[in-house]
């Protein structure tokens, strides 16, 4: 029964690529008297061997830190001392808030202290001899607290008239404006800044998955990977060139979505990742061993089952059913299907059909002109 579901698998492949070659124009009568050419395809032959397992996760990007920038003081704002989106270092001035009231009563708290600590300096040799009660002196002593006190608090509020950055970050759009009143009852919010080298990408993994993963781990299917490295897939597909590493792992599963928080760290040197982004968060999540790795282009899908085309003894494409299992990288494992040594076409799928003779060419993502099923870029002139 199972031989007979595999050959009726084969059998639905074919047709539906002969009907596809039929269609594509793939099949053009060559001269009179003359056989076509063979169709060049690029292949890569498979070899067993140990691989990483990875996968991709959906995650949102996060600034490392954020700080709100906020008044401290009541008062108007004078002046805003940034551009909105700009980066700053922390201590820099963003925002002066009207110091005039401030200055003034640190000037007058400075003069009261000036004041107190002199007759406490007067008090002290006339309480040697007797010339001033030891109440008085007391009462001159707490007199001079009270305005050290009034000093540090009026000083602190003049100061805080000029409102820093707590941080190095970018800054955002300011939330008041000149001639606005802040810091009435509350600390107005007047600005945020993140900062954003490195940032943190936050993404969660299905319990199920952990579990699973374990047992390969007891039962010595997988290898830890031995690596915390991870990568980062922007929307559009392509993947960040600086890879992050893993922070952590919640430890405990979330009883609402049953999922656990996982947390990566990427460097962001040019800020070209922003706090909010969405991307796809790539893992290890251990080794294999002994097994056979094909990019994903090469696995073609259908509603009954997976299969690649390789390229038989004879040197014609020939269909070949596979069982696909987890990832690594951009290609798939496969658990079943292949052997060391096939040849399995990547490109130029569209042009070929099952039986037909190609040209296998070993395939060179980093070198290779385009496949001969993807137009080429037009020449200049």
């Amino acid at each position: 029964m199972k031989t007979r579901t595999h050959s009726l698998i084969v059998l639905s492949i074919l047709l539906a690529l002969t009907a596809c070659g039929s269609k594509d124009g793939g099949g053009q009568p060559a001269a009179a008297g003359a056989a076509p050419p063979p169709t060049e395809v690029d292949v890569v032959t498979v070899s067993a061997g140990s691989v990483v397992l990875t996968q991709d996760l959906p995650g949102r990007l996060e600034a490392y830190r954020s700080a709100q920038v906020r008044a401290r003081v009541e008062g108007i704002v004078e002046k805003r001392e940034f551009t909105e989106g700009s980066d700053v270092k922390a201590g820099a001035t963003l925002f002066q808030i009207d110091a005039r009231n401030y200055r003034a009563a640190n000037d007058s708290a400075k003069s009261d202290l000036s004041v107190a600590r002199q007759t406490v300096e007067r008090y002290k040799p006339l309480l040697e001899i007797k010339a001033v009660s030891q109440q008085d002196y007391d009462l001159a002593e707490a007199k001079l607290k009270q305005a050290e006190s009034a000093m540090s608090r009026a000083q602190l509020d003049f100061e805080n008239t000029r409102v820093p950055a707590p941080i190095d970050g970018r800054i955002g759009r300011a939330q008041v404006t000149e001639g606005a009143l802040v810091g009435r009852g509350e600390a107005t919010l007047l600005a945020t800044i993140e900062q954003v080298d490195p940032i943190y990408a936050n993404f969660t993994q299905a319990g199920s998955d952990v579990m699973r993963l374990q047992q390969a781990f007891k039962s010595g299917k997988l290898k830890h990977a031995g690596s915390a490295k991870v990568e980062l897939v922007l929307e559009d597909g392509s993947i960040y060139p600086h890879p992050g590493k893993l922070l952590f792992s919640n430890l405990a599963v979330d009883s609402a979505t049953g999922s656990v928080a996982l947390r990566a760290e990427f460097p962001n040197p040019n800020h070209d990742l922003l706090p909010g982004m969405f991307a796809r968060i790539r893992f290890p999540q251990g080794s294999a061993d002994n097994s056979i790795s094909v990019p994903q282009r090469a696995v073609q899908m259908t509603t009954q089952g997976q299969f690649v085309m390789t390229v038989d003894a004879e040197g014609k494409a020939a269909i070949r059913p596979v069982v696909v299992g987890d990832m690594s990288g951009g290609d798939f494992v496969i658990d079943s299907g292949l052997s060391p040594g096939d040849q399995v076409i990547v490109n130029g799928l569209q042009k070929i059909r099952p039986s037909a003779p190609v040209k296998a060419i070993e395939w060179n993502p980093a070198g290779n002109p385009p496949a001969p099923n993807t137009p080429a870029a037009p020449e200049k002139k």
